[in-house]
């Protein structure tokens, strides 16, 4: 563990639990700085899973106040579909081989940066039209809970756009089930990359105390933030790693 690897690590995981405690996309920030410091793209991002976990952990607790029903689906089951979802997206992850890996991930981060982009204005046209009932609810749940498991990359932006698209919650009311959604997701992936050996430490511990203060703090900044700044900010860091990892898989 040099101070390059220290510092990177740290750095970036203050980044990423920050943004996963304001609107989610914290792996925007830690992935890049794995990748940069040499590690290949499964290992960086069982590597980020396990390390932004305590982090989400935290914020989850800061808005445990603040839990209510979504969709009229209760919390706790909301958890159990996410936790199963998680345990099989990791398992997915970690029976994919590096090399496609390398080439899933740019499209990956694409369909998150579309979906926070238009999410509001496709859940605004989708409840003038129609009902959404619980069951979809549950049935997407399980999805979000696999994709979480198996790569993480804004599956938090993607909570809050698809709640608001399902059950049409203002971004704001999303904060605490979405951290807790996210933190089940992390915990659930963290049990299988564990046990296959997919963890580098050296990188990941600096990086899970940084994710620890990042997400504390972003918690309670995001309690006072407007929403439209957190937006622009993701929005941003978003579309810019999209950028950058089209380019490293394709030219």
């Amino acid at each position: 563990m040099d101070l390059t690897t220290i510092g990177l690590s740290a750095g970036a995981g203050i980044l990423g639990g920050a943004m996963n405690a304001l609107a989610g996309g914290g792996t925007f920030a830690t992935l890049p700085a794995l990748i940069a410091l040499g590690l290949p793209a499964n290992t960086a991002n069982a590597t980020s899973n396990l390390a932004l976990l305590p982090g989400a952990a935290t914020s989850a607790w800061a808005f445990r106040d603040e839990l209510q029903p979504i969709g009229g689906v209760r919390i706790r089951l909301l958890a159990a579909i996410t936790f199963g979802g998680g345990l099989a997206g990791s398992a997915l992850l970690w029976a994919t081989p590096t090399h496609v890996f390398d080439l899933l991930i740019p499209w990956l981060l694409l369909f998150a940066f579309v979906v926070i982009t238009f999410g509001k204005r496709a859940a605004d046209a989708l409840h003038s039209r129609v009902t959404i009932t619980p069951h979809v609810l549950i049935v997407v749940q399980a999805a979000l809970g696999i994709y979480g498991g198996y790569f993480g990359g804004g599956v938090g932006l993607m909570t809050t756009a698809v709640y608001g698209l399902l059950a049409n919650v203002s971004p704001r009311a999303l904060f605490a089930p979405r951290t807790l959604m996210l933190a089940i997701a992390n915990a659930a992936a963290a049990i299988v990359f564990i046990a296959a050996g997919l963890i580098a430490w050296a990188a990941c511990l600096p990086m899970l105390v940084g994710a620890v203060l990042g997400g504390w703090i972003g918690a309670h900044i995001g309690k006072r933030l407007p929403h439209g700044v957190v937006r622009i900010w993701t929005l941003f860091v978003t579309g810019a790693t999209t950028l950058v990892f089209f380019w490293r898989a394709y030219f």
